[in-house]
């Protein structure tokens, strides 16, 4: 299950939810079996230059290969660019959990 983390100052104006929502759809667009992405969403209101920086990891797979990111990459910062209506500093990420993660559900 990805993870989405949207950092950005608050001087953007956009909808932060329906960009999450695409970056969720993107992902599973490349990656068919990759599940629901946790996005969260994090407007800074003290910040230097306005800026929106996209985060994303997701477990390593055979699959996640260099091009496999790549595409990824590009198509994300697609995404980005059609979200954002104003300009700024933009930066994306993709990162691969070691394996050190833990992922699961807890459910008391």
């Amino acid at each position: 299950m990805p993870h989405a983390e949207l950092k950005f100052s608050d001087d953007l104006t956009f909808d932060a939810v329906s960009l999450l929502q695409a970056v969720e759809a993107t992902i599973q667009r490349h990656d068919a079996g990759s599940g629901a992405c946790k996005g969260r969403a994090y407007p800074a209101r003290t910040f230097h230059h306005t800026h929106c920086m996209l985060d994303v990891s997701m477990l390593s797979k055979p699959h996640r290969d260099a091009d496999f990111t790549q595409r990824l990459l590009a198509d994300l910062k697609a995404e980005m660019e059609r979200h954002l209506t104003q300009g700024c500093a933009l930066s994306l990420g993709i990162r691969y959990s070691d394996a050190y993660y833990i992922t699961g559900q807890h459910n008391p």
